[in-house]
């Protein structure tokens, strides 16, 4: 499965489980048994928008692309500055 692929496929079962879209694809790498992509999603919408909750999730992918987990990693609104990890 390629990269690209990955990233959609995390993107569409994240949005399917959880209700929310994603606003961005912030990470992506490869594992021993598929891929794990960082995707951030917006869990609360405020006025104005840059207090906005934004929510960074990790989504473990087996190597046919199937979700096999998933875990929020961090919560921030969207006018903060963050620590990378």
């Amino acid at each position: 499965m390629k990269a690209s692929d990955a990233a959609a496929r995390a993107v569409e079962q994240l949005a399917t489980l959880s209700g929310r879209a994603a606003e961005a694809v912030t990470g992506l790498e490869r594992t021993e048994d598929g891929w794990r992509v960082r995707v951030e999603v917006l869990e609360l919408e405020r006025i104005p928008p840059s207090t906005d909750v934004l929510a960074e999730y990790a989504v473990d992918l087996d190597g046919d692309g199937d979700l096999t987990s998933y875990q929020r990693v961090r919560r921030s609104t969207r006018g903060s500055s963050r620590e990378e990890d």
